[in-house]
């Protein structure tokens, strides 16, 4: 699946959104890519789960886990395609861990699966909780990478799509500084900006 057709996907299923977004990572941007929109239709979730499937069949792996909420149903997808297991992690008093009952066995092959990578902060802090529960995380994987292949989350990662999409620091963000009202439309708390 080349770039092209991720992003085209996006496009006409109205999921590449233009405005003043602020991103859960909290830089804002112009452009936000709502991944649920695409998603909710379960044909879509799994031509992407397969996609990025095919990139760990020889892989041996016996775990995905996915940070909540974004990527639930695309590493949902991913483990159903692979026939492994699937986890999620979620924040407890701002760190990363597993709830739930969910456990990892030691050594367990784990790849962490996201929606979107920004910063990468999300799989980060997820491959982290993973590995200090014992998991050997060999790679994570997106839909989309909107650093342009410049986000570290610790492990190698795959992304079927790779964008430069501005993403910058509230203080310099020249639609702040318009008075251009900011939207936060992932996950998080909402949050409304401006006029």
């Amino acid at each position: 699946m080349r770039t092209e057709d991720v992003i085209e996907k996006f496009r006409a299923m109205g999921a590449l959104l233009e405005g003043h977004f602020v991103l859960t990572s909290g830089l804002h941007s112009p452009n936000y890519l709502q991944c649920a929109l695409v998603l909710q239709h379960p044909a879509e979730a799994e031509r992407f789960g397969r996609a990025i499937a095919e990139d760990f069949k020889q892989d041996n792996i016996q775990l995905v886990a996915s940070p909540a909420i974004g990527g639930i149903v695309i590493g949902h997808e991913v483990a159903r395609q692979l026939g492994a297991r699937f986890i999620w992690t979620e924040r407890e008093n701002g760190e990363m861990t597993l709830r739930r009952g969910f456990s990892v066995s030691p050594s367990e092959r784990t790849v962490v699966v996201e929606d979107v990578v920004t910063t990468g902060g999300s799989t980060r802090d997820t491959v982290n909780a993973l590995q200090a529960a014992g998991a050997n995380v060999v790679a994570a994987a997106s839909i989309i990478d909107r650093s342009a292949g410049v986000a570290d989350v610790g492990v190698p990662r795959f992304a079927l799509a790779t964008l430069n999409v501005l993403s910058v620091d509230p203080s310099i963000c020249e639609l702040c500084k318009r008075d251009e009202a900011a939207i936060k439309p992932g996950s998080r708390k909402p949050l409304v900006t401006g006029q």
